[in-house]
């Protein structure tokens, strides 16, 4: 196809981003290099036309590619020539005006924000479908995963009841260096620092938040509700110590941080926290930075794994969705027909039911296993494998750990309860769910 403006030259997209940073320069770099695949696929050459920096100190890495760098967005937003934004900043203030107003503007929007959508972003849904332009944001999910288009197409036909990922390349870094080396946690994390995996302020990644955004755009996308993002329960990596490393790999798991969903009833139980994974499965082998994501509904389970981050793959994630603004002629930015999804039904996660991972800290005396044991007895807890150690690191105490059989989730809380209340412990108690 030829851009009648400029015979001989095929017609041109431009597009205006909002941030240069990582992923920014991916997507430049990806522009560039693949500029041939591209215009066999969609039949226009993809331009960068304009910036938005806040530093004055990317200008010149902006001017490099031939873009025009500019400090304010409405230069980008009033240019009739560009048809796509792409917002690359971050955060959940500017970006959203930004995406507001270029939604307003007619332009098709393309972003990697998992935050703002898994607050705010069935508002901007909501808009993008009144106004008629499309709502990228396959890179906010799993980085280089493909799975946002997945969803909406391939898997279209497979009526979803579970999800299972790990979502958080930082979190499954630093895990898998604790489980590999043997590394304490903050050694690990500063590895991570140091090698760029990990942020300078690395809360959301540790913390579980990251995953949980991901987790609220994967429920919308797998199961056609909203799971609103504050109802979600997050448990992060900060908890997790060698001593429950090294009783899972005695067991044969392998800790991981998990974000997971699936329907019970006609509800949706949900949840990001670190569990005990068997050695045998797929997700248990799932190292450094690397994510994956387990899919099951009625035609059978699939599971994509792949990078979750980086300037490359998520630039290619960001790319793929500037190219589907040229394939397709009616959005479907959510897969559904009404994007009004309805309010997720919520099963409350203290009432899962699975196997668990007790560990207490216990006095080196006579009874106290009997003792606990009866605790568990008492609320309909069946055990299945019990470790007791003559000695360890935990001072003056010594680790007692518990593998029981399925019960829900509220009864093993409830039985901690029961022994710290009784003085049967001398430090604190680790649970973990068992996948």
């Amino acid at each position: 196809m030829l851009d009648p403006q400029q015979p001989g030259r095929p017609e041109r997209l431009d597009i205006g981003l909002a941030g240069f940073g990582t992923v920014g320069q991916g997507l430049a770099r990806l522009i560039h290099e693949n500029r041939e695949s591209i215009l066999r696929r969609t039949g226009k050459e993809i331009r960068i036309k304009a910036v938005l920096i806040r530093s004055e100190h990317r200008r010149a890495a902006v001017e490099a590619i031939g873009a025009r760098a500019v400090t304010d967005h409405r230069e980008i937003l009033d240019d009739p020539d560009i048809a796509v934004v792409c917002e690359l900043m971050g955060g959940t203030g500017f970006a959203r005006r930004f995406l507001e107003e270029a939604i307003a503007a007619g332009k098709h929007v393309v972003t990697a924000n998992k935050a703002l959508l898994a607050e705010n972003g069935m508002d901007l849904f909501a808009q993008a479908q009144a106004r008629g332009v499309h709502l990228g944001f396959e890179a906010s999910v799993a980085g280089g995963i493909p799975v946002v288009q997945p969803l909406k197409e391939a898997l279209a036909g497979n009526r979803l009841q579970s999800l299972l990922g790990i979502l958080n390349g930082t979190a499954n870094y630093i895990l898998t260096e604790m489980t590999d080396k043997g590394l304490d946690f903050g050694t690990a994390l500063g590895q991570a620092q140091q090698l760029g995996y990990a942020e300078a302020d690395p809360t959301l990644d540790i913390q579980g938040i990251d995953a949980a955004h991901k987790l609220v755009l994967l429920i919308r996308l797998a199961f056609g509700v909203d799971y609103p993002f504050a109802q979600l329960p997050v448990t992060g990596i900060t908890v997790v110590t060698p001593m429950d490393i090294a009783f899972a790999r005695e067991f044969g798991f392998r800790i991981k941080l998990l974000a997971q969903a699936r329907l019970v009833d006609g509800k949706v139980e949900a949840g990001v926290y670190p569990a005990l994974v068997p050695e045998g499965y797929l997700l248990a082998s799932v190292g450094g930075a690397y994510n994956a994501i387990r899919l099951e509904g009625n035609a059978g389970p699939v599971v994509l794994h792949g990078r979750g981050a980086g300037d490359m793959p998520t630039g290619s994630a960001v790319l793929a969705d500037i190219m589907a603004t040229i394939r397709h002629d009616a959005p479907d930015n959510l897969g559904f027909v009404d994007p009004r999804l309805p309010g997720a039904e919520i099963l409350d996660l203290d009432d899962a039911v699975s196997e668990h991972y007790v560990r207490f800290i216990v006095p080196d005396a006579p009874g106290v296993l009997r003792d606990i044991a009866g605790v568990m007895a008492d609320h309909d807890i069946s055990l299945q494998q019990v470790i007791q150690k003559s000695r360890s690191d935990a001072g003056e105490g010594i680790p007692l750990v518990f593998l029981t059989h399925e019960a829900a989730a509220d009864a093993i809380h409830k039985a901690m309860r029961q022994v710290e209340a009784l003085g049967l412990t001398l430090g604190t108690t680790m649970h973990y769910r068992i996948l």
